[in-house]
């Protein structure tokens, strides 16, 4: 039996402390890489801040026209860099995809919206460059974990602009007024009208597709906060899914994409299948709507 399945059960509760308390980028060296996967560029400027950049990971046979998936991490907008989730990026260069591993601008020296316009301005530098890197910017798809769930959905919710065809956002905070941890105050607490800052109050009708994901057992940002924000979805008429996934934390959704733990759960699956149908059901890649 393989080893890293023969202690998959101890190393994903030790895993799933580490991403979170470990230096940057010890996490990703403990996991095994996917094969056939290259980081093709690195700290790539869309800003001039030093936090806005990102890394681009792809199949290493290369390749054009391929789909696209700029992922945000999460941190409690306060920590977190690229680095540390290159096993995120490859895992999806692994399956045909052009990864965009973004970083973001951080609290305390930004507070709302910085890190919410960095996340919409990665967007758009990808979509106009990704083409440069075998990435077709019409099947452009945006998945975040946790606070990156919350950029994601505010800057997609936000810029009807932005040309994405899917968005996945995976243990999310979406609805989580009034402020009362030191975390949301001191990110939020300066805006002056808390309701723009929810995601749940920029809902609309004409949103790119989304899947809303979270563990039952998530005690960090509780699954409460998916479910209304794919509540209000659905009512606006936004095309919408809600996944709750049985007996998963707050970190076990990202940490399914990393060997050995993708087996365990159809999380990176269910990823996966999703922009792939996006993109398919595009009507400037069909030239039809989307049923």
């Amino acid at each position: 039996m393989d080893v890293f399945h023969a202690a998959a059960p101890f190393i994903v509760i030790v895993l799933s402390w580490m991403v979170i308390v470990t230096p940057v980028g010890v996490f990703n060296l403990l996991v095994p890489k996917d094969r056939g996967t290259i980081r093709s560029a690195k700290n790539l400027s869309y800003g001039p801040s030093l936090r806005q950049t990102l890394d681009i990971y792809r199949p290493e046979g290369g390749g054009e026209d391929l789909p696209v998936i700029v992922f945000c991490y999460g941190g409690a907008w306060f920590k977190g860099h690229k680095e540390a989730y290159a096993f995120v990026g490859r895992s999806l260069a692994a399956n045909g995809v052009v990864a965009v591993v973004i970083d973001y601008r951080q609290v305390p020296k930004v507070q709302f919206p910085d890190f919410v316009e960095d996340t919409a301005a990665a967007i758009r530098w990808t979509a106009a460059n990704i083409v440069n890197h075998g990435g077709n910017p019409r099947k452009l798809c945006v998945l975040g974990h946790s606070a990156g769930a919350y950029n994601a959905v505010m800057a997609v919710l936000g810029d009807a602009r932005l040309p994405v065809v899917g968005l996945v956002g995976m243990s999310g905070p979406y609805d989580f007024l009034p402020l009362r941890t030191r975390v949301t105050k001191r990110a939020f607490g300066n805006w002056l009208r808390p309701d723009e800052t929810q995601p749940i109050n920029l809902v609309r009708a004409d949103a790119p597709p989304m899947l809303i994901m979270a563990g039952a057992e998530d005690r960090t940002v509780k699954p409460r906060d998916s479910q209304a924000l794919a509540a209000r979805l659905a009512g606006a008429g936004a095309p919408v899914t809600l996944k709750i996934y049985p007996g998963m934390k707050h970190a076990s959704l990202v940490l399914a994409f990393a060997k050995p733990f993708r087996d365990r759960s159809t999380v990176r699956r269910d990823v996966l299948d999703y922009f792939a149908g996006c993109a398919a059901n595009n009507p400037a890649i069909t030239g039809h709507a989307s049923s």
